[in-house]
């Protein structure tokens, strides 16, 4: 029996393909085996949102050839989709395909030798339909990750994404529910709905008038499914109507991550983003509002082209009034073919780093402000797994991680918890 053996970069939608391609391996025969083991086959599934990423692919592509000589190396994803040259220049290297016909992966791996150099990669921009590769199980026993869409036409002015990925294509709602029927059959408590510009979801459909909204009052229904998450949606989503219906689901999970990059109107206006912080700070208030105990997360881009002290010291302001539960902080790094890599007034990399510690600071002093309000209550948590002290951990509906010690094994398991105490990004319970 053949051994293939897979490397993942980036995002849920990443992962979720990893998973489709590893079951038609095994489909096929295959072993599949963890990323540092001996293989015949290697897949690296690349991503491309930042330089750091380019290069832990191609560092990844010359190690693991040491492993095995004579075995095939494939790399797939959104780095060989905008660079298949540069991917099939390295030595290592015998196939490139890019973020489609993946579904093909093995007989197009089983066509090529170990001395091949092939690349498949194709126009994204031509490509319509969204890819159906599904998955009947994931690496974890209770979250189960969906990709419902793929593709984004926002073309923000920092991201290469859109050149990647291509234009927007929905997955057909029937499927989507039987392929979440199957997930809750064995054993899945938990949906995320992810995909590339989750709230484009439906805008390719022309004969059905679909939403993303349709999608999650579909896996609302299915029986087994405790729980509904969405992966980061942009803002202007969130209008009065989905607001009000999300909020009757009980199923749909408390917290969103509402992708925000600045808090200066001027910078966002520079990165193409299409709301102003008055808006966003309006859609905040309105899930405040009708789900109390709602955790709202971000991202934010430190030193975009052109950000000054003051529209800096704007974002942080921002950041500090609206309390948002979590901030992932990122530093921006300038994606060739895109706009903002031509754009005047680069940042020196010593006030990225300045500004972005400020705000890493500021995200736990939000976070920790957002939890102590649930200590002393009891919650119902998803135990995923064990911490290397013997505590089992896992999520609350609002997605705060709780650590509580437990004799038996609840992995897999929702059990009521009272919180009793904040760690560093994460709090801890006892079982009731």
């Amino acid at each position: 029996m053949k051994k293939v053996a897979f490397y993942t970069l980036g995002c849920k939608v990443n992962q979720y393909e990893t998973e489709a391609m590893i079951e038609l391996f095994e489909h096929a025969g295959y072993e599949h085996v963890q990323s540092e083991e001996y293989a015949d086959v290697y897949v690296i599934n690349t991503c491309t949102v930042t330089h750091m990423s380019d290069r832990k692919s191609r560092q990844y592509i010359r190690r693991v050839k040491k492993k095995n000589p004579n075995s095939v190396i494939a790399v797939v994803g959104c780095y060989s989709q905008v660079a298949p040259e540069e991917i099939l220049d390295i030595e290592e290297v015998n196939l490139v395909m890019g973020t489609n016909d993946r579904r093909h992966i093995v007989e197009k791996v089983e066509a090529v030798t170990c001395n091949d150099k092939v690349s498949t990669v194709d126009d994204i921009m031509k490509v319509k339909e969204f890819e159906e590769i599904e998955i009947t199980q994931t690496n974890g026993r209770t979250r189960a990750f969906m990709k419902i869409q793929d593709g984004c036409d926002r073309f923000c002015t920092y991201c290469i994404i859109p050149y990647a990925r291509g234009r927007v294509r929905s997955r057909d709602l029937d499927n989507i529910v039987e392929e979440v029927k199957l997930l809750a059959s064995k054993g899945y408590k938990e949906v995320v709905l992810t995909g590339i510009h989750v709230a484009s979801y439906g805008k390719d459909i022309k004969d059905k008038d679909v939403k993303l909204l349709d999608v999650i009052k579909a896996v609302n229904e299915i029986d087994g499914i405790e729980r509904i998450r969405t992966s980061s949606v942009e803002p202007i989503l969130f209008t009065d109507e989905f607001v009000e219906e999300i909020s009757k689901m009980d199923k749909v999970c408390p917290h969103f991550h509402l992708s925000l990059q600045s808090g200066c109107d001027a910078t966002l206006n520079r990165m193409n983003r299409r709301y102003t912080t008055a808006e966003y700070r309006e859609i905040v208030e309105r899930l405040r509002e009708k789900m109390p105990d709602v955790a709202i997360t971000t991202d934010v881009i430190v030193g975009f082209p052109g950000e000054t002290n003051e529209e800096f010291k704007q974002t942080y302001e921002f950041l500090k009034d609206i309390e948002l539960a979590q901030m992932h902080i990122f530093k921006y790094s300038p994606r060739k073919g895109t706009p903002a890599a031509k754009m005047d007034n680069q940042i020196d990399p010593q006030v990225k780093h300045m500004r972005s510690e400020q705000l890493i600071s500021l995200s736990k002093n939000n976070f920790d402000k957002f939890a102590e309000r649930f200590i002393g209550r009891e919650m119902d948590v998803l135990f995923e797994e064990t911490t290397k002290s013997g505590n089992y951990e896992g999520l609350t509906m609002n997605y705060m991680r709780v650590e509580a010690p437990s004799e038996e094994d609840i992995s897999g398991q929702i059990r009521k918890v009272k919180i009793t105490g904040i760690k560093e990004d994460y709090v801890e319970g006892v079982l009731i």
